[in-house]
Formats: C-alpha cells, sequence, structure tokens
C-alpha cells in the first residue's frame, strides 16, 4: 500500500499528465519578441503587433475620459461587492479555460458555413482548419465560439454556436472583421458576440500579459443584466429591460486611477494596469465583471485568481455618448 506522501505525489502526476494531453495546439514557436510577428496555431502569438488601427476605439487611452453622470448607478446594477472573475486560465472542467481562437494562413481552406441568424451574418466561406479550437470543447452546450485570424490577409473570422456540419460548420451568426480597417458593423446588427463587436480584439492574452508584459487595448467582460440599447463602439443590443440604469452594450468601465495594483503578481498587475489606461467594454450578457480572455497551459491559475480581491466598487464608467435604443 502506498503511504499518503506517495500517494499525493502519484495523484500530482497524473494531473499534469492530463494537462499535458489536452489539445492545446499551440503552435511551436511562441513569439513573445516583440518584433510583430505573427506565429500560426491554436492561442499562438501576435508577437506585440496590434490586431486593429491604433486610432481604433479599442486601443484608445480613456484613462483622463470624464466619468459618466449616471456611473454610481450603472455600477450599482452590475454589482458593487462583487468580484472581478478571470474567466480564462489553463484548465476547466476538463478543457482549455477560456475563449480560444487560431491563427491561419493565407493560403488555409476555405469552408462554407450556414448560419441560424443569417440577415445579420457575413456569409461564407470562413477560413477554419479543421482541428479549429471551441470554445467549452466539442462537446459544450455554451457560446461555442470559433475564432480565427488570417495573418496574411489580416481578417479576423468569428462564429457563434458553431458546430461541424459535413465539409463546413453551422453557426448561430458569424462576423468578417478586415483588421485594417475601423469599419463597425451596420448599425442593429449582432456579430458572434451580443454587442455587435469582435471578440479577439478584447480578450486577455499570454503573449500579452506575460511576454510582452504590457496589454494596449481594452478588455472585454460580460454582466448578468444589460440594457436594451447600445454605444458606440457597439451595434446591438439583447436585453428586453428599458431601465437607464442598466448598462448598455459597448458601455466601457475602467480601473480606478487610484487603485493600488502593486500587492498583485507581475502579470496581474499588466492586466490592471490596461483596466486603468483602456478599460473594459461590456460586450454580451453573462456573468457580472466577468473579465474574458484566452486559454494558455502557461496561465498561473492562483495568480489570476487574485483578480477576485477586486469589487466592482474599484470601477467607474467612462462618459458614454448617445445611446440607441431602436
Amino acid at each position: 500500500m502506498l503511504s499518503p506522501n506517495k500517494r499525493r505525489l502519484l495523484a500530482l502526476i497524473i494531473l499534469l499528465m492530463a494537462v499535458v494531453a489536452l489539445p492545446w495546439r499551440v503552435a511551436e514557436v511562441q513569439g513573445g519578441k516583440g518584433d510583430g510577428t505573427v506565429q500560426l496555431g491554436a492561442n499562438a502569438s501576435f508577437g506585440g503587433k496590434r490586431l486593429l488601427p491604433d486610432d481604433n476605439p479599442w486601443n484608445q487611452d480613456i484613462s483622463k475620459e470624464p466619468v459618466d453622470p449616471n456611473s454610481d448607478n450603472l455600477i450599482k446594477s452590475i454589482g458593487l461587492n462583487k468580484p472581478l472573475h478571470p474567466d480564462f486560465g489553463t484548465v476547466y472542467q476538463g478543457n482549455p479555460n477560456g475563449i480560444p481562437y487560431v491563427i491561419v494562413s493565407g493560403d488555409q481552406k476555405k469552408v462554407p458555413v450556414t448560419f441560424r441568424y443569417a440577415d445579420e451574418s457575413d456569409p461564407g466561406p470562413y477560413p477554419i482548419p479543421p482541428d479549429a479550437p471551441i470554445e467549452g470543447g466539442e462537446k459544450s452546450k455554451g457560446d461555442r465560439h470559433v475564432l480565427v485570424v488570417d495573418k496574411d490577409n489580416w481578417k479576423l473570422y468569428e462564429l457563434f454556436s458553431a458546430y461541424k456540419e459535413g465539409d463546413g460548420w453551422k453557426a448561430g451568426s458569424g462576423a468578417i472583421f478586415d483588421l485594417k480597417s475601423n469599419k463597425l458593423r451596420p448599425a442593429g446588427w449582432t456579430s458572434a458576440d451580443a454587442a455587435g463587436l469582435p471578440i479577439v480584439p478584447g480578450l486577455v492574452r499570454y503573449d500579452e500579459a506575460v511576454e510582452q508584459k504590457k496589454i494596449e487595448h481594452a478588455l472585454r467582460f460580460t454582466i448578468v443584466k444589460s440594457r436594451r440599447g447600445y454605444v458606440f463602439p457597439a451595434t446591438h443590443f439583447a436585453s428586453p429591460h428599458k431601465d437607464e440604469n442598466l448598462p448598455p452594450m459597448g458601455m466601457r468601465v475602467r480601473l480606478k486611477a487610484d487603485y493600488d495594483i502593486k500587492p498583485f503578481p507581475p502579470e496581474v498587475q499588466v492586466i490592471l494596469r490596461a483596466l486603468q489606461k483602456y478599460g473594459m467594454i461590456v460586450a454580451d450578457n453573462g456573468s457580472d465583471w466577468f473579465l474574458s480572455g484566452a486559454p494558455d497551459p502557461r496561465w498561473n491559475d492562483a495568480n489570476l485568481r487574485t483578480m477576485k480581491k477586486i469589487k466592482g466598487s474599484a470601477f467607474e464608467v467612462v462618459k458614454m455618448g448617445q445611446v440607441v435604443t431602436k
């Protein structure tokens, strides 16, 4: 019979073997040199290259922008005492934890895609590889996002509720974004996200937080209850509620400038500095204060969980423009 110490060691070895066996499919070369070289593969490095133009709203420094006059009520509706939650990391329930993406070359074969909401989706074909990672895994009953970046043509292809079908895919909705442009979705249109926004540009990524040690764009987060309305740069709402104290899609919050981030681990400080400078944008209905990111087996989950010490009261709403309600 094994001693208690040996049993614990055996359990640890089995766990490590299970993590290594998961279908991460990360590119062999991870980049991280900050030379702008975009690598191929699932959750691969962008080498410090920004996904969208410097003057894109996602890349706007909002640290000096005024606070919205209704900030207190809007923050209260999300939860003053609810914690910021890192909705990403290594593994959750046996699958990579977060919203994965895959970077492909310009010659990736395009396949047909059919849509449930075809009237607000960009028609295919899409350059989706056969082994493209699905959010939550092959058996997921969640959002099942499939996100593909064509590094040569610098385009982003995103699907919501994606399932393989024959030689192609079927999905709830889909959107194609030219990453060289600031063009938005048509007014009133969704994307693969409720707000009509792209997803990949708003993810916390390992290559930025740990390798580059800087995040130079806004981040994506979710809330339980949103308003029937959206503000720039969003183009779509997903709620029947007309209460003006509820956040509209596209609302941006920032971590207050005087919040002390020094006690946090280095990679978490990188994330928090981005939240102070660029903020995070309401992009979908989900759980309150859930911050989106891409999975990576190298994340330190314990370090990421320190973000839960930050409560909703540490945030403020950046002054919004006109709220579109129709």
